[in-house]
């Protein structure tokens, strides 16, 4: 057996992301690293290993955009039967992630493995952790428990609510966009806040919204709470040092002007309260309007949207005009610019006549869908 969380209060921690968006989460903690004291191990499908003291576990959670949670591996060892996995799991360092009373939840999934009923291997470790299991509802320590070929590995939620969930979306639009996904659309087109953006089909103002905080230097877990804030050794005065130098690196304004519209009144309105909760109301325009109106700033710059995949045929063909319409537009208005937006069927990327390039391919609701990416042509001189 062998315990991942270091003596030396460096621990072996994971990013997790959404399949397809590892590369993207692993760049994001390389930034990261140049300040705080992370080390990035490997990238593999779901997420990225790292190395990290305090500091940099605190900051990872702060930080990062993409990332859908960050673990502390706490122990890991052979168990192919439920003796071996009580007695490992009897040794493993619970107390130092979970507040006297606090209840515990596990996540548990099992491949190629003997011990293979979930509920069962829970039942186990709770028991092992001396815990009591969460009532529905409760603010319980999650742990995620993973075991493949008889090898379990026993991590420590640090994050708790997911990190899409920056405390500011209430406000929501038909089939919104997590905020993750969006931060990841906007690092995989390369926009970095200095040119102008625009989102012709908003919805609820997620792409604009992270826009204006990424440009503005907003870290997204400001002002939400993690799971490690409620572990018996957490440093409550490194953390607000942490929140204090992050809020005197803040910008008081986007340097770049950031435009989201939409036809449909609701989802602008939506858009408006998101952007007063996320601290953002000042820095984006905000219009009800149809793509044929778009009236971009002077550019060149980036379009970023997410239009409607038309999953089923009979949707597809009535969406490629939508798209078409897309490619029209930025060619009479936006010579010179970047168009990136996500899609699920090649069909609808080509209406847009922009040829463009895949940047990513991930899933959204259930979908697979992909980030594609083209430049408009430059104006005739």
């Amino acid at each position: 057996m062998s315990h991942v969380t270091a003596a030396d209060g460096v621990s072996e921690c994971f990013a997790a992301a959404s399949p397809g968006l590892e590369q993207l989460v692993a760049a994001e903690l390389r930034r990261l690293g140049k300040v705080h004291s992370v080390a990035v191990g490997d990238t593999e499908p779901g997420g990225v290993s790292f190395r990290a003291g305090r500091t940099g576990l605190y900051a990872a959670n702060l930080h990062l955009r993409i990332a859908s949670r960050v673990l502390v591996r706490i122990g890991a060892f052979h168990a192919s039967e439920f003796h071996e996995l009580e007695r490992h799991a009897a040794r493993l360092p619970w107390r130092e992630f979970v507040a006297s009373g606090q209840p515990i939840a596990f996540r548990v999934t099992s491949r190629k493995s003997r011990l293979y009923h979930q509920d069962a291997i829970a039942q186990r470790l709770l028991a092992a952790a001396g815990g009591m299991a969460a009532p529905e509802g409760d603010a319980a320590q999650e742990f995620v428990v993973r075991l493949f070929r008889d090898e379990c590995t026993v991590s420590a939620d640090a994050s708790g609510e997911l990190l899409h969930r920056r405390g500011y979306r209430r406000a929501t639009a038909k089939a919104p966009l997590r905020e993750t996904l969006a931060a990841a659309m906007l690092a995989g087109s390369g926009w970095d806040g200095s040119a102008p953006l625009v989102d012709p089909m908003c919805g609820s103002g997620t792409i604009p919204i992270e826009a204006a905080r990424l440009a503005r230097r907003i870290p997204p877990g400001i002002a939400r709470r993690f799971a490690f804030m409620d572990w018996p050794g957490f440093d409550e005065s490194g953390w607000e040092r942490l929140v204090q130098q992050a809020r005197e690196r803040v910008l008081p304004r986007a340097p770049a002007p950031v435009l989201g519209s939409d036809r449909d009144a609701g989802a602008v309105a939506a858009s408006i309260a998101n952007a007063e909760r996320a601290g953002v109301a000042g820095d984006i325009e905000w219009r009800r309007a149809s793509i044929s109106a778009m009236a971009p700033p002077p550019g060149p710059g980036w379009i970023v949207t997410n239009p409607p995949y038309g999953v089923r045929v009979g949707e597809r063909r009535r969406l490629r005009d939508l798209y078409a319409q897309l490619g029209n537009v930025a060619r009479r208005c936006c010579p010179g610019w970047e168009v990136a937006f996500l899609a699920a069927h090649p069909e609808l990327e080509r209406q847009t006549g922009l040829e463009p390039e895949v940047r990513f391919t991930t899933e959204n609701g259930g979908i697979r869908v992909r980030l594609v990416q083209g430049r408009v042509p430059a104006a005739p001189s």
